[in-house]
């Protein structure tokens, strides 16, 4: 995928959507493209996660202790819980459909952060929002 289109798909998620040009640009630069089949877990409960993700187009289950609790769709993300505080998923994620994502792996999103430091309040402002209730 040519970087103006990872651009222009990076800015419909509402994480990136007041992102500037150059930040845009940062964000498509380590952002890798994927598209996946149905019933792929892409997150699993309780399990490290690795990558933050950004449903592109398709749809994701999100199911908690085997509940379901959401379903994504484009625009979504998710990973950022287990990326910023290092603990497990706090659900399992799989593909209900064919599905495009954006991923950016674990060290280029720290790295992103960093380079980026407009990111750091939107991005704990997610983290805050996503933390189930203890």
């Amino acid at each position: 995928m040519r970087k103006d289109s990872k651009i222009k798909l990076i800015k419909r998620a509402p994480l990136f959507e007041h992102c500037s040009a150059r930040e845009l640009s940062r964000i498509a630069s380590v952002a890798n493209e994927y598209d996946l089949p149905a019933g792929r877990t892409l997150a699993g409960q309780g399990t490290r996660g690795n990558e933050f993700m950004v449903i592109v187009d398709g749809a994701a289950e999100v199911r908690r202790n085997g509940r379901k609790v959401n379903t994504l769709g484009a625009g979504d993300f998710f990973g950022e819980i287990s990326l910023l505080i290092g603990r497990g998923h706090t659900a399992t994620v799989t593909t209900k459909e064919a599905s495009t994502l954006l991923v950016i792996n674990a060290r280029a999103f720290r790295q992103l952060l960093r380079d980026v430091p407009s990111l750091q309040l939107k991005v704990v402002d997610a983290l805050a929002a996503r933390l189930p209730a203890d």
